[in-house]
């Protein structure tokens, strides 16, 4: 094993001193195409679709940075996830200002649930385990979240590095119990079948975990502003500088969910450092989300909160675009904070045509934790519940405020800097986070 560490360790060194230098390539123009929109997440299965995303960069004076991004993007998985997404992104539309507007549509039939408070909420693989004599069923741990999202948002100048940022949108869930009815018509194997049984998500809302005015979601519109500090030497994939904002989002709920208006602070602090030039960085972020004012619905909690989408979703906290390696949606309170490092290194760099390619890898460690916990002492009242009585045991000797881990390594191919393949490879530290050991994702761009 450490013949191999020393072995890798030595072809990455030798990589970087030998790669060319590629900071003089300069892309002008329109960039553009139409791609596959093929990926795999763990959590969310294989993806099919299609994406286009077009950059216009001018006379190349700006590059990296582009003056105008399209982006769209129609997609589906194998787990019943969809993806139905438009956004535009320009620092130049208006003159020294930023504005982004997105319009998303995400269907998913088999949402991630493993209840409240991370790990007071104990997982017992077994229940969705068919090979298991204690199976209940494969959708003990899901429930139907459909989510539209729009969004508008523009940042101006105060004086650099410092900026203002103000937005507007709506969000939309419409959640409850999985469709059995309409998974099972697309199920070839009898023995794949659905039963029409319990499921976490429906005990939650009958012990009144989960209140009957939040158990069907609602419309949510919402205002936010806040401040961004950036010394980031580009917008995607930095080399060097800092990327910090701290916000407030005010979230209105319409007709029956009047009770749940809302006021929610978000901060987060990224930070790149370069320790060979254009060649390897440490790049590690942190951040908080916290329920500050009126009450929060149970499925806001799983949205981390944006100044301005970069990217389909963001889920939180666990998954690919949160703490890789822990499943989705593991660690759900109405305050949570979390951490990501990474050592992002670019081995090999050449040209096809006029496009620049590069390969990098980069390992990361990511953590997240309840700070903010549901009020209510879930682990015990469980003892009326048969189905749940074996969290009380492991909650009470576990805690609350104890970090979940995960960490792996990632490949990096991009082409002109700005589109980025990413397939990152992670595991769960605790067994409590994730029945799996292997986690795989394939996705665009880097996290953050």
């Amino acid at each position: 094993m450490k013949k191999t560490l020393f072995l890798l360790l030595c072809i990455v060194c030798l990589s970087l001193a030998s790669a060319q230098d590629t900071t003089k390539h300069i892309r002008t123009g329109w960039n553009f195409g139409v791609l596959p929109s093929v990926a795999f997440d763990a959590d969310l299965g294989f993806q099919y679709g299609a994406l286009t995303n077009i950059y216009y960069f001018g006379d190349g004076s700006t590059y990296p940075d582009y003056l105008h991004s399209f982006y769209a993007e129609a997609a589906y998985t194998t787990k019943h996830f969809g993806i139905f997404r438009t956004s535009y992104d320009s620092k130049y539309l208006i003159p020294n200002h930023r504005l982004s507007v997105d319009i998303t549509y995400l269907p998913d039939q088999m949402c991630d649930f493993y209840g409240f408070n991370g790990y007071n909420s104990y997982y017992n693989l077994t229940y969705s385990d068919q090979n298991d004599p204690a199976y209940i069923t494969r959708a003990f741990y899901k429930y139907r979240r459909d989510l539209f999202r729009f969004s508008a948002d523009l940042q101006g100048e105060i004086k650099k590095p410092w900026y203002w940022n103000a937005g507007l949108g709506l969000l939309y869930f419409g959640v409850g119990p999985v469709n059995i009815d309409r998974l099972n018509k697309f199920t070839r194997d009898e023995e794949d079948y659905l039963p029409d049984t319990v499921t976490l998500f429906s005990q939650y809302v009958s012990l009144g975990f989960i209140k009957p005015s939040e158990a069907t979601g609602g419309a949510h519109p919402y205002l936010h502003g806040g401040v961004t500090f950036d010394t980031r030497d580009r917008q995607q994939n930095p080399r060097r500088g800092i990327h910090a904002d701290a916000f407030f989002t005010y979230y209105a709920g319409l007709e029956s969910m009047s009770s749940f208006n809302n006021v929610k602070f978000n901060a987060a602090w990224r930070h790149y450092l370069p320790i060979i030039a254009n060649r390897l960085t440490l790049a590690y972020r942190v951040g908080t989300q916290l329920n500050i004012a009126g009450e929060s619905p149970f499925y806001l909690n799983t949205y981390l909160n944006q100044l301005y989408m970069q990217r389909v979703v963001y889920e939180g906290l666990g998954g690919a675009n949160s703490v890789r390696g822990i499943m989705r949606n593991r660690i759900l309170a109405p305050g949570v904070a979390f951490a990501n490092i990474e050592l992002r290194t670019q081995l090999f760099s050449f040209k096809v045509g006029k496009n620049l390619f590069y390969i990098g890898l980069n390992p990361f460690v990511d953590a997240g934790m309840v700070v903010q916990p549901y009020e209510d002492e879930i682990h015990l009242l469980n003892t009326a519940n048969p189905i749940l009585n074996d969290i009380s045991p492991y909650a009470i000797d576990r805690g609350l405020y104890v970090p979940h881990f995960g960490g792996g390594c990632g490949l990096k191919v991009a082409m002109n800097d700005n589109f980025v393949l990413s397939v990152d490879w992670a595991t769960a530290f605790d067994k409590q986070d994730n029945g799996k050991f292997s986690n795989l994702y394939i996705k665009m761009g880097y996290m953050f």
